[in-house]
């Protein structure tokens, strides 16, 4: 930094500025008086995250950038132009820079010092309106900022749950799809083998009957224990073995896969021709496999296709955000499945009572899964990495649907608990918290004139957020 001195274009200078148009030229030629005429160069830092907060910067030239470190890499927040006024104003609280502000711009600023702010209420009344309106400006400007950072965080942790949930049936879709296209490739040689025996209709009944009742069936073999299944294959390997039948490992594991017994396998004998044994259990594990690759594919597809529903339900797509009757249980269904993959990484088990009774409300559902969002993320990232748990139950009391959200983590201190729902407060570590989701949670449910409260103690907090029936937002 390097201090000017002061030219005579100042108070011209000053008249540029919107907020100062009310303003007369003895206030603003006041205003320069008392303040230090300064040039910041380009790349030099105006101040930085950590500094104290003395003095109130009217920038007259130059520009420049913010940039706050979070999660170990510098984030751009923005860039600031002249006329601009910053730094410490009449009325306010602030103490400490919380960003870098770097000049992308040679910079041209007066720095008045907060001890002259008395004396500036008793000159000039409207030179101090003036400068409180621009911090009621930037107060409104920075929450909205937040909550920008509050959304995208959420949206980020939602992407990279949605990300990963996504990718386990698209791989099984992937793998199970190769495997059957491998598979069908000794398809051909097998059913030659097949349509040349000579087996009377009754045989063929007989054994598509046995195959087709496994197939429609539940597969026992994955309910076997590990000793089960290997005794069960250790017999179906003899029985095999003692009728000469190969590539034994692969029919094994297929027919013990689906629960077939010696004495099913006896059943099929029986209808056969001598020789025609092997061919026909080839024949049949060649379903058998078909069918299971195929219900894979199908069971990894369903899964897609439900994790897409739940985002169109979560997202409220092709709607207007208008008010509309809303089942609240519908939003926190598609909202667990949103954060599936965040309970999951902490191995939290979640828990749904869920009255089926409570009627719908009116509402905006894409401000309420806000809700819903908010609530469930601050309680996962309370609990513990091991034993976590987490509780969402609804109920009718009086005229109100009420949701309540329980963790059983270490609860909220009782000197910070009346200050959850202030905007801007947080007790997360910088980068991971902008201490604006119970705010957005808070201001919903005012909105959909209902209530929101929290109780504590170590083992169990519980929020909740109770909404009337019938009424409006407003």
């Amino acid at each position: 930094m390097k201090e000017l001195t002061k030219t005579s274009d100042l108070l011209d200078q000053l008249r540029a500025f919107d907020i100062f148009k009310d303003v007369d030229d003895e206030a603003l030629q006041w205003l320069i008086d008392r303040s230090t005429y300064v040039m910041y160069p380009k790349d030099e830092k105006m101040f930085r995250a950590g500094d104290a907060v003395d003095h109130m910067q009217v920038m007259l030239r130059g520009e420049y950038v913010i940039r706050r470190e979070s999660e170990g890499r510098q984030r751009e927040l923005g860039i600031w132009k002249a006329p601009y006024v910053m730094g410490v104003l009449p009325f306010s609280r602030m103490t400490e820079v919380m960003a870098d502000g770097i000049c992308t711009a040679d910079v041209y600023a007066l720095e008045l010092h907060r001890d002259c702010f008395v004396e500036m209420v008793n000159t000039s009344y409207p030179l101090t309106q003036a400068l409180v309106s621009v911090m009621t400006n930037r107060v409104r400007d920075f929450q909205q900022m937040r909550l920008m950072d509050e959304k995208l965080m959420a949206l980020g942790k939602m992407s990279a749950g949605l990300a990963h949930e996504l990718n386990n049936p698209a791989s099984a879709m992937v793998r199970s799809s190769q495997e059957l296209h491998k598979h069908l490739v000794q398809t051909p040689e097998r059913f030659k083998r097949v349509i040349t025996l000579r087996i009377e209709p009754e045989s063929v009944d007989r054994v598509s009957e046995i195959l087709f009742a496994k197939m429609d069936g539940d597969r026992e073999g994955a309910a076997l224990g590990l000793m089960e299944r290997e005794e069960r294959s250790d017999e179906l390997t003899d029985w095999l073995e003692d009728r000469g039948v190969g590539e034994l490992e692969r029919i094994v594991d297929t027919l013990t896969d689906w629960g077939f017994t010696t004495d099913e396998l006896e059943r099929v004998a029986d209808t056969l021709p001598d020789g025609a044994l092997e061919p026909i259990l080839e024949w049949m594990e060649t379903n058998l496999t078909t069918h299971s690759l195929v219900s894979e594919i199908q069971t990894a597809s369903n899964r897609i296709a439900e994790l897409i529903r739940s985002i169109k339900t979560y997202s409220h797509m092709d709607q207007e955000p208008s008010l509309e009757p809303v089942d609240v249980h519908e939003g926190i269904r598609s909202t667990v499945t949103m954060l599936n993959h965040q309970c999951k990484k902490k191995n939290v088990s979640i828990i749904q009572e869920l009255d089926q009774d409570v009627p719908k409300i009116k509402a905006m559902g894409g401000e309420l899964n806000q809700v819903w969002t908010n609530l469930i993320s601050n309680a996962v990232d309370a609990l513990p990495e091991r034993g976590g748990q987490l509780i969402i139950r609804s109920f009718r009391e009086r005229d109100c649907v009420c949701v309540e959200v329980e963790d059983n983590g270490p609860g909220i201190p009782e000197k910070i608990r009346g200050r959850v729902f202030e905007p801007f407060f947080t007790t997360k570590a910088i980068g991971e918290g902008t201490g604006m989701g119970l705010d957005i949670v808070r201001r919903v449910v005012e909105h959909h004139h209902g209530s929101v409260d929290v109780q504590s103690e170590p083992g169990r907090t519980v929020f909740r957020v109770c909404f009337p029936v019938g009424t409006t937002a407003a």
